[in-house]
């Protein structure tokens, strides 16, 4: 599972921390993720459920509100500060190329998901958890402890165990809002999930959501599951269903695989547009992320391009080494093959360091053998002889000259090497 750092600054130019999930596949969409009131990216429901989609092909941003967990600023501005911050986060994922089309809100998190999707372009499908009809409801819990705050006046409040300093302008903002009037005019396909057994936030806030909402609108029951979705059964039943409803909503590749077809032929490399370089490899085994480091505007989340041709000269010298030692016999338990790169310069070709170590019980002339069979390898020989790029259209009419490689064509050039160096010409 790939999880990266994605921070952003919110609309006063504080510095939102957030985690990206992405899965071990390509995400064929992208989703932000809005944590319940004084959580963070870090609660249970967040973290499983984001990952879950991920695995489903569903790339998930989940992020701190402002002055939560990693994030910086002031926490307590309300609804409007919450709402503020999902827009921000949309916008910011969008600008890096990975544009959400689905708002998924736990609790609180669901309300101001709510109060931003309508004013949000890319945004088309709504899913919300436990999520209260009216943003007063969180009144219930912190009201009474700030009746008789002044104008301007911040105090400590106690939720659920844990402090934070709140003020009347925290009240105010919260009676502003007309979540009703919001609902019905979302525009957007809504799914509600919420559990009949909820004691946090009781299910006929579900039913007021449900009366409220145009369609595209469900429902989905989530059974026996606490408020927080602390049993992970529930929480991966959660995702399983917002993954299927959305694939009726949401465009990208089939919501449930995330997998994209294999190539035709050889492999291909396609832009996912996250960040400034990355790109997915597909080959027929699978795929895989190729980028840049954080250091020079990538997002680091897969081998550079070097980082892939000095791998593959470091795999097939392996290879190549232990085919030549089985067909020998020999005690050689394992190969290991470390290579650098130095870039060309204007009196230098580019220049591969590669340092190899062979375990077992070989006397010298094997390993003296197996050092040479290193300089045989079929990908050695590509980078030192000559080899040429042949570069055409893609796309219907292109030229289809040349036969491409088969899988087995590989292990037929290492036998190759392995048989001209028993049988030298």
């Amino acid at each position: 599972m790939a999880t990266r750092p994605f921070d952003f600054r919110n609309t006063a130019g504080r510095t939102l921390s957030g985690a990206l999930e992405t899965g071990a596949a390509f995400p064929g969409t992208w989703a932000v993720f809005v944590h319940c009131f004084t959580c963070d990216k870090t609660s249970l429901a967040a973290t499983r459920i984001s990952r879950a989609l991920a695995g489903l092909g569903i790339g998930v941003l989940r992020f701190d509100f402002t002055g939560l967990g990693e994030s910086e600023g002031e926490f307590g501005t309300g609804l409007s500060g919450d709402a503020a911050d999902v827009a921000c986060a949309v916008r910011a994922m969008a600008a890096a190329g990975m544009p959400p089309g689905l708002l998924i809100g736990h609790s609180f998190g669901g309300a101001a998901v709510l109060a931003a999707a309508g004013a949000l372009e890319t945004v088309v499908a709504v899913a919300v958890i436990g999520t209260p009809f009216d943003a007063e409801h969180v009144l219930a819990h912190v009201g009474p402890q700030l009746d008789g705050v002044g104008p301007g006046r911040r105090i400590p409040v106690s939720i659920a165990g844990r402090s934070f300093e709140l003020g009347a302008d925290f009240v105010d903002d919260l009676r502003s809002h007309n979540q009703g009037d919001r609902i019905a005019g979302l525009g957007r396909a809504l799914l509600i999930l919420h559990s009949p057994v909820d004691d946090i936030v009781s299910i006929d806030n579900a039913a007021a959501i449900f009366q409220a909402a145009h369609h595209p609108k469900s429902f989905v029951s989530l059974d026996q599951a606490s408020h927080l979705l602390t049993g992970k059964a529930d929480s991966d039943y959660a995702a399983a269903v917002i993954a299927a409803w959305a694939s009726r909503f949401v465009s990208g590749v089939p919501v449930g695989t995330g997998e994209a077809p294999a190539p035709a032929e050889g492999l291909r490399v396609e832009e996912t547009r996250a960040g400034a370089f990355q790109v997915r490899v597909t080959t027929e085994s699978g795929s895989f992320f190729a980028d840049e480091p954080v250091s020079v505007g990538g997002l680091g989340s897969g081998p550079t391009p070097y980082d892939l041709l000095s791998a593959g000269l470091g795999a097939c010298t392996a290879m190549t080494c232990r085919l030549y030692a089985d067909r020998k016999g020999w005690p050689l338990d394992r190969v290991v093959v470390e290579v650098g790169h130095v870039a060309k310069t204007a009196s230098a070709p580019d220049r591969f360091t590669r340092r190899i170590g062979f375990e077992g019980s070989l006397d010298e002339t094997q390993q003296a053998r197996l050092f040479e069979m290193a300089d045989r390898c079929p990908v050695h020989r590509t980078l030192t002889e000559s080899a040429t790029v042949e570069t055409e259209r893609l796309g219907p009419g292109a030229s289809k000259e040349g036969v491409p490689d088969r899988p087995e064509d590989h292990r037929d050039r290492m036998e190759d090497q392995c048989r001209a160096q028993d049988h030298p010409s």
